[in-house]
């Protein structure tokens, strides 16, 4: 029987590459369920062609007009954050998409993986802020956690038949975004639209100023510490600029194991939802005589000290990452909205965590209170 497939965030970047992987295997995997924030005249068209179970729409006010223009059609139309993380739930649903953007898909997330489903994650917020507690609830209840950014995927797939306790490091690659050549100087005036044009990658608007300020990567080195068990020390961050070597795992005898293909996320979404096999497709292959040349550099903390702060972050441990994520969120918001400007970014999410009330052993209420607090705090430094 085709597995059953529950996407949220079906109209995002990996929402929509997910389906495209549903496409290309439609002997193999169904569509149960979708959610979306906002975008409902592509969640409709989704929900027309693929005729789920259920559609969700996170922002009520769509909800009439996403109703009335699936009500010919036997799909149940629902809305509310509540409603997606309901929908996680339903015992037919074998696999979870988590490709919500942001602290808002941890709440969902987290109903799966109580519901013993198998999660592909694309969300890295859940685990940056909540990694501890995500790892003890996919133990507990049994819930495999797979990767689907492309730098997780292809750190799992070169650990395959391989003993986690012979790891000597994880060669984690950035690309380095539009700014890798700008100088201190020039990154003061960068503008939203400018940071927007990632030059290997189409994502959606957040991850791409995230990916432009490095941030993301540090996002990327606190989620490879819980998905692989790894201390941070021995996750080096490698400046990769041409994205073909996705990621890499160096072992104990000196040997480096590497994932190489095209900047094509479906790639790694696919891997996800067949492990532990591998599927046939159409995707573009990797011709190394026209990428004959691979570059590496160390980042520069200090022309992008977000992924300094990351790194603080998660040395400081307890729900400091959880006010990295909120803070970076708010200040990602105004940069885009025209608020502040690039550099302004990393002042604010440093002044937030450094203001933030610290705790230790956060429940899953502490990081909830703690990312109201740590807004509240970044909005008003935005203000002021």
């Amino acid at each position: 029987m085709p597995k059953q497939i529950a996407i949220l965030g079906s109209t995002g970047s990996i929402g929509t590459q997910t389906l495209d992987v549903v496409r290309e295997h439609p002997d193999l995997y169904e569509v149960y369920a979708l959610s979306a924030n906002r975008s409902v005249e592509l969640l409709i068209r989704q929900a027309r062609e693929f005729k789920p179970e259920v559609v969700c729409i996170a922002d009520e006010n769509y909800y009439e007009s996403l109703r009335e223009a699936l009500q010919d059609l036997p799909i149940k139309v629902w809305c509310g954050a509540e409603s997606i993380a309901q929908m996680v739930t339903f015992p037919s649903v074998d696999i979870v998409v988590a490709a919500m953007v942001g602290y808002a898909g941890l709440r969902p997330t987290i109903e799966a993986i109580r519901a013993g489903k198998t999660i592909a994650l694309a969300n890295k917020e859940t685990l940056v802020v909540a990694g501890e507690l995500i790892g003890d609830l996919s133990r507990q209840y049994h819930a495999p956690i797979l990767p689907v950014d492309s730098e997780h995927s292809a750190i799992f797939q070169s650990l395959v038949g391989e003993n986690p306790e012979q790891v000597e490091k994880i060669l984690l690659t950035a690309s380095g975004g539009p700014f890798l050549r700008h100088s201190a100087e020039q990154l003061l005036s960068v503008t939203a639209a400018e940071a927007l044009k990632h030059p290997n990658w189409e994502m959606g608007s957040k991850i791409t100023i995230d990916s432009a300020s490095m941030m993301n990567k540090g996002f990327e080195v606190i989620e490879a510490k819980w998905l692989f068990g790894v201390p941070v020390e021995k996750i080096q961050v490698l400046v990769h600029p041409q994205s073909i070597v996705h990621s890499a795992v160096q072992f104990v005898d000196g040997s480096i194991k590497a994932q190489l293909g095209m900047p094509d996320m479906r790639l790694p979404i696919q891997y996800a939802l067949s492990y532990p096999d591998r599927l046939p497709s159409s995707f573009p292959r990797l011709d190394l005589f026209t990428y004959n040349t691979l570059t590496f550099m160390p980042p520069d903390l200090e022309r992008f000290p977000c992924l300094q702060l990351a790194y603080e972050a998660v040395a400081r441990g307890g729900n400091i990452p959880c006010v990295l994520n909120a803070a970076n969120e708010v200040a990602n918001l105004a940069f885009r909205q025209g608020k502040i400007g690039f550099m302004q970014m990393p002042e604010i999410i440093a002044e937030t965590m450094a203001k933030a009330t610290y705790i230790a052993k956060p429940t899953y209420e502490d990081y909830v209170a703690t990312d109201e607090e740590a807004r509240r705090y970044a909005e008003l430094k935005i203000k002021n």
